[in-house]
This record gives C-alpha cells, sequence and structure tokens, in this order.
C-alpha cells in the first residue's frame, strides 16, 4: 500500500521526516512521496530511515500555483533534488515567502497580538516558515483554541493578518518539475471550486502544458468525484494517483495511507505512474 501525498515538519506539517517514516511501517505502507510545500530539504532525512525498513520514498514536492487567478497546487514526482534550476527557484520562493511573513508579522502587531517573528521561526524546523507556523504561534500565546481558530479569526482570507502571497505561474511550475525529471500531478482536483465543465477545460490546458496526472484518490472525494476524475484520466490519457494529503495535528482527521473513503491505496497505481519516467 502507498501514500503519495504527505507533509513533514520542513513545510506545515507536525511530523518529522523520521516520525513519518516509522508511522508509513506501523500501517503497513511500502511506499510514500513526501510532498513538502516549496521544498525539498525533508527526503533526505526520510530516505534515510526509510532505508532502514524497507519503504521506498519517492521525491516529491507540492508547488502552489496561480492558474488564471486561482491557486491550484502541482504535486512533483521523481524530482531530481540536486536540479540546479530547481534549487534556484525554490531559493527565490523561500525569499517571497520572507517578505510575506513579514507583512503578516505587522498586521499582528497592529492588532495587538504580541507575536514575533523570531517566536515563529523557533516553531519551525527548516527556512520554510507557513501560515501554519503562525497559527501554531497564535494558539500558544492564547490568541486562540485551536489552529482552525486563528485562520478562521487572523489568518485566512479577508481576516485581519491575511496576506496574499506571490504564487508561481502554472506553466513555470509544470515546466519546472519537467526539467528536474519529474512528473507533474494536480492535486486534490475537486477543492478549487471549478464545476465540473471548467475543471475538464482547466485540466485540458494544464495537460497542454505537460500535466501528466490527476490526484484521483483522495480523503474528502466522494464516490462520483473519483469515478468523475478517473474517466478524465481516461479520457485524456493521464495517470491517476493519490494520497491524504497527511499533514499529522495540523489535520487531525487525515490518516497517513487512509487515502479514499476509508481505504488504503494499492502499488499498482505507483507502478503505472513509473511507466512514463
Amino acid at each position: 500500500m502507498i501514500d503519495l501525498h504527505c507533509h513533514s515538519t520542513f513545510s506545515d506539517g507536525t511530523y518529522s521526516p523520521e516520525e513519518i517514516i516509522n508511522l508509513a511501517y506501523k500501517n503497513k505502507l511500502i511506499s510514500i512521496a513526501l510532498t513538502d510545500h516549496d521544498t525539498i530539504n525533508g527526503i533526505i532525512y526520510t530516505k534515510n530511515i526509510a532505508s532502514k525498513l524497507n519503504i521506498e520514498v519517492i521525491n516529491g514536492i507540492e508547488f502552489s500555483s496561480d492558474f488564471n487567478g486561482t491557486e491550484i497546487h502541482l504535486l512533483g514526482y521523481f524530482i531530481d533534488i540536486n536540479s540546479k534550476c530547481l534549487l534556484y527557484e525554490l531559493k527565490n520562493l523561500e525569499e517571497t515567502r520572507k517578505t510575506r511573513n513579514e507583512e503578516i508579522i505587522k498586521k499582528l502587531e497592529h492588532i495587538n497580538l504580541n507575536i514575533s517573528l523570531e517566536y515563529v521561526k523557533s516553531l519551525a524546523v527548516s527556512n520554510i516558515i507557513t501560515k501554519a507556523h503562525f497559527a501554531k504561534a497564535i494558539v500558544n500565546k492564547g490568541y486562540a483554541k485551536t489552529i482552525k481558530d486563528a485562520f478562521s479569526l487572523y489568518l485566512g482570507k479577508n481576516k485581519p493578518a491575511y496576506v496574499k502571497r506571490d504564487l508561481i505561474p502554472h506553466k513555470k511550475a509544470i515546466d519546472l518539475i519537467i526539467k528536474s525529471g519529474g512528473i507533474a500531478v494536480l492535486a486534490h482536483p475537486f477543492l478549487y471550486g471549478f464545476s465540473e465543465r471548467e475543471l475538464e477545460n482547466n485540466i485540458k490546458s494544464l495537460k497542454e502544458n505537460g500535466l501528466k496526472g490527476l490526484e484521483c484518490y483522495y480523503p474528502s472525494n466522494t464516490l462520483y468525484q473519483t469515478k468523475f476524475l478517473l474517466s478524465l484520466c481516461n479520457k485524456y490519457n493521464l495517470k491517476s494517483t493519490g494520497g491524504s494529503d497527511f499533514h499529522g495535528n495540523n489535520r487531525p482527521n487525515v490518516y497517513l495511507g487512509n487515502i479514499f473513503l476509508g481505504e488504503k491505496l494499492d502499488y499498482k497505481i505507483l507502478k503505472d505512474l513509473k511507466t512514463i519516467l
């Protein structure tokens, strides 16, 4: 069984790479893809322990990108983590995050929330600071009871500390994945608010730009939605993938390896994906 979508403490998850592998072993998974947001820094740590437990780790990443004004997420699988073009772009994304983080701190100060950027940084393992780290800081300081409350009160869209981030254009994100030897897949296609007709048209457009697959199996999908996505894969010659989108305690009702309607995902999905490498 496999899970092709999970996040560690190197982005906005609460489990370290080592803890994710130990959990994967406990849950009897034989392969996972670590797909942290805009960073590959956790992959090497994941592989170090995975090799001892005979678990296959797929090099992965999740890019937040702009698609005609809508934020979509693109998963990259089998990427070369030493790719110069990839490392260069990730460094640029890190710098834009720093600017955004400073703006969030200013907004928090404006509404009298006493939280320093240094404190938020202390909650992160790597240099990647996400809104999840700000949310945790807000909870720790007593300004909200839960991570969800921190977003609904302060950090969510149209809330007092919301700052829109600069997104990488979708064409650039796909091209970057391809140039680094990877396969581009659209993550959780039903989470963007598109109608079925819009979603199909957008997938056609993304395929023209180099998209190779759809994340058809996802915890929040209905059976109908998954069947619809599988039909699009068949219609447009795309590969189907699946993942839990595990974030640890930041998404307490999502479990590593529990992908779709309580079921785990068969390795044949990954085997089929590998045929286009």
